[in-house]
């Protein structure tokens, strides 16, 4: 990763998390008045933590819990969990539940929290963002947090791109799985198709195409790059046909132009294709699959 992108990740995880210092003195809570733990680590008894009702993380390895526990018993918990203060010596969870599960499962009686100020939707929105920056995530996971934060937290694609560090081209591409069949969806889920193999399908317009090209890329174990070569085969002059007798030379884009259209083609998330001639005229070509279709694709230019 860039120095730069790192910049990124570390302003836009800092913006809804604010850093907490390493060297913060863990307090307790029955020691000092209530509200001056806000902004602070503290150790709070476990029976007073509720679960965060939005936590976008539902699946949790009982194995690899237990194993945390077992390390909890010995070196305590070395990452505080966040939680922010919902009423008289009562806190709600926003990140950290499995450190809080593993915590009840060591048989421990209080555990150290950072104590943050948040309304419902900023807890909403720091819970999806702890979640997304998991290593173990699958693309459909990532995908759904992505929706949740855009449609949930009402921020856009720019803002979720901008706050994880990400290219706006990440973002969309992730949202795209969303429309993909379901049986390639749960495929994703369970890690027998990449994300690779999935971006190529999603070039395809036609979902029993899709689906075709899902089972011989399934039963044929296809590389990515042979996937792109099938899906390439099934979509060739189906949108675009390819005029006899043009030079190919000419109709070669400048870098510049490819990347306009890659731009369009992200933005309106379906295929776009620009034409130029060595005079400079040239046409974009926005194909549209149904009438609903269209009309997405006016939304999204009229917006603009």
């Amino acid at each position: 990763m860039s120095k730069i992108r790192k910049e990124r990740l570390g302003l836009g995880i800092r913006a809804l998390l604010s850093d907490i210092d390493e060297e913060t003195e863990t307090i307790k809570i029955n020691e000092t008045d209530e509200d001056s733990i806000i902004n602070t680590v503290a150790k709070i008894p476990l029976d007073k933590i509720e679960v965060n009702p939005f936590q976008p993380r539902v699946d949790f390895n009982e194995e690899a819990l237990a194993d945390l526990a077992q390390s909890i018993k010995i070196h305590g918990v070395i990452q505080p969990i966040t939680v922010r203060k919902i009423g008289k010596s009562h806190f709600q969870l926003i990140a950290g539940e499995r450190r809080l599960r593993a915590s009840k499962m060591a048989e421990q009686t209080d555990i150290p929290a950072y104590v943050r100020d948040a309304n419902d939707q900023e807890s909403l929105e720091i819970a999806l963002i702890e979640n997304i920056q998991r290593e173990d995530l699958n693309a459909m996971e990532i995908a759904i947090n992505y929706k949740r934060l855009i449609d949930e937290c009402s921020q856009t694609h720019e803002i979720v791109a901008e706050r994880l560090g990400k290219d706006r081209s990440t973002i969309t591409n992730y949202l795209r799985l969303l429309k993909l069949p379901p049986e390639i969806q749960q495929a994703l889920k369970g890690r027998s198709l990449s994300m690779g193999h999935a971006r190529a399908l999603i070039a395809i317009s036609e979902v029993e195409k899709q689906l075709y090209a899902f089972k011989e890329i399934e039963s044929k174990g296809l590389s990515v790059r042979k996937a792109e070569d099938l899906v390439r085969v099934l979509t060739k002059g189906s949108l675009f046909p390819e005029k006899k007798g043009v030079d190919k030379k000419e109709e070669q884009l400048p870098v510049a132009h490819k990347e306009i259209q890659k731009r369009l083609m992200d933005y309106l998330e379906t295929r776009v294709k620009l034409k130029r001639t060595r005079q400079g005229k040239g046409e974009i070509i926005i194909p549209f699959y149904s009438d609903n279709d269209l009309n997405r694709l006016l939304a999204l230019i009229e917006n603009e």
